[in-house]
């Protein structure tokens, strides 16, 4: 997993994630750590709250084609594995119903306790409760 990687990524943000990206960042003031493009397991999470096991992501049309159902599904067993939540939206949620759409990762949130950091995944600066 390379970090450039994930820093390009971030760079391009899809207008959707971008969008959603302006508000999870705010969080921070509600004491959530969220990042975007994070790498875990050999993969980027659109976004992620490691001290709330939450992952958020944003998908797009190729997510309802057969092989990134397949895809997507093993990438959600393996985070489940590993203690997560995973959130999928699609992009027009996104954009229709952007206010159901952040109620919903609040409430995912709020329903979990903060946990210890992954072994491996040390929280970054601030990040953690």
């Amino acid at each position: 997993m390379s970090v450039e990687r994930a820093r390009a990524m971030r760079k391009r943000l899809t207008p959707q994630e971008a969008r959603l990206w302006l508000h999870l960042r705010d969080l921070r003031k509600q004491g959530f750590h969220i990042r975007r493009q994070a790498p875990f397991r050999g993969y980027y999470l659109d976004f992620v709250c490691f001290s709330r096991r939450l992952v958020i992501e944003v998908d797009g049309g190729q997510h309802g084609l057969p092989e990134g159902e397949a895809r997507d599904a093993v990438r959600d067993a393996v985070l489940e594995r590993e203690g997560f939540r995973v959130l999928r939206f699609w992009n027009g949620e996104v954009n229709r119903n952007f206010e159901g759409v952040m109620e919903t990762i609040l409430r995912a949130l709020s329903e979990t306790s903060p946990t210890r950091p992954l072994r491996g995944h040390p929280p970054h600066k601030g990040e953690g409760d």
